[in-house]
């Protein structure tokens, strides 16, 4: 009994020693650290983005004469002192009427770089308030106003007050926020779905490793054959696993109650719906083949599940960190973050998938696929080197020429 407990201690101080005294024990040690700092670095770049945003873009507006115009905006500051940061309404804009006045109301729903959720125009006494299927809210809010501007005259104290005529509009393209909120989560989606899925083709080179195959392979045909050949095959995998939850998605969509739908039908991507799908799946593509070629050469590298282990932890926080950049991207479109992110190859599947969701434009993706294509050829050679470098030096064409040599 002594001498089992003996040879226990003896096997547990082994791999005790083998898994903490190496250099990469100490990453594994420091990623909740380091993992926690960018959670919360994203959560909050996240919804500092998002407010960044409603308040860039949001607005609601009233077409009225100037003079209408300045009872409004007196009424709107002093209103504005009444609530909370958080609880007022969009910023009030005063527009100057044109010759269609109603065309004009409409008009501003579709137009781009603003989000108006309703609008406001006609006499005081009778406005005619203009909303979509958010714009409740901030029609109450102008119904407000207009009586708040009549209560303001003095001339107006035995009036009658202010009787809006309320009418409903449907949007002919998603809003500017619905549009950043699509970009928000189809960066999210290619980020899980690319780490979930990619870590995999570590497992595989690994196994395949230590069971002499890639050997083999690697003298029948070239390595980066070999390793694109794994790559492909494993995304093939990614892809059964994609169809399989897509198609349950959809029908869970289908029995999802009204209030969520109509929650969601303000969201959509700006270039539509059906170009949306065919580059979501292409940024995927990219974005699997980027990072499972780096796992693939950490597979490589790897002799043992643990070192797969210690070695992919990095590589998520990386991952982590494109995603953060680009969730920035999502939110500023048009800031410098947005072009760093769009051009570094690893964040630029996520970052151009959030610019489906913000601009309409189809070129800037012809060539984005086109770059993140190269890189995932550098990838896979740069993988194919390291390995026939470290692992088969002696299969090594530097190797096989000096033996011909000789």
């Amino acid at each position: 009994m002594t001498r089992r407990i003996r040879q226990t201690l003896i096997v547990a101080r082994r791999d005790f020693t083998a898994t903490v005294f190496t250099p990469t024990f100490l990453l594994f040690l420091l990623a909740p650290f380091f993992f926690m700092g960018l959670s919360a670095a994203i959560g909050g770049l996240g919804a500092a983005s998002l407010s960044e945003r409603v308040q860039r873009d949001a607005r609601i507006v009233a077409i009225v004469s100037p003079e209408d115009g300045a009872r409004l905006m007196a009424a709107d500051t002093r209103l504005r002192r009444m609530f909370r940061d958080l609880d007022a309404p969009p910023p009030l804009r005063i527009d100057t009427p044109a010759a269609d006045v109603p065309a004009q109301a409409r008009a501003l729903f579709d137009a781009r770089g603003v989000d108006v959720s309703a609008v406001l125009h006609g006499p005081l006494d009778r406005p005619v308030i203009v909303s979509d299927e958010s714009g409740r809210r901030t029609g109450d809010y102008l119904a407000e106003l207009a009586e708040q501007g009549l209560r303001a005259d003095p001339l107006a104290a035995e009036r009658r007050l202010s009787a809006p005529i309320r009418q409903s509009i449907a949007r002919q393209t998603t809003s500017p926020i619905g549009e950043g909120r699509a970009a928000f989560f189809t960066v999210f989606a290619l980020f899980f779905l690319t780490l979930l899925l990619a870590g995999q083709v570590a497992g595989s080179m690994a196994e395949e490793r230590s069971n002499k195959v890639i050997e083999v392979l690697a003298a029948a045909v070239p390595l980066e054959s070999v390793f694109l050949g794994k790559l492909v095959g494993m995304f093939g995998v990614a892809l059964v696993f994609l169809a399989f939850w897509g198609s349950i998605a959809l029908n869970v969509t289908r029995l999802a109650p009204p209030e969520m739908a109509q929650a969601m039908s303000g969201v959509g991507p700006a270039i539509g719906w059906p170009l949306f799908v065919l580059l979501f799946l292409a940024y995927f593509t990219m974005a699997y083949m980027l990072l499972g070629a780096v796992f693939l050469g950490v597979g490589a590298q790897a002799s043992t599940p643990r070192e797969i282990q210690m070695l992919s932890l990095p590589i998520t926080l990386f991952q982590v960190g494109m995603f953060a950049l680009s969730s920035a991207a999502a939110a500023s479109p048009d800031a410098l973050v947005a072009t760093v992110a769009q051009v570094f190859p690893f964040s630029s599947p996520f970052a151009m998938g959030a610019r489906a969701a913000n601009d309409p434009a189809l070129w800037p993706h012809i060539a984005a696929l086109a770059w993140q294509a190269l890189w995932v050829a550098l990838s896979v050679a740069i993988g194919a080197r390291a390995f026939r470098r470290g692992v088969l030096q002696s299969s090594g064409p530097r190797w096989r020429w000096l033996q011909r040599a000789a």
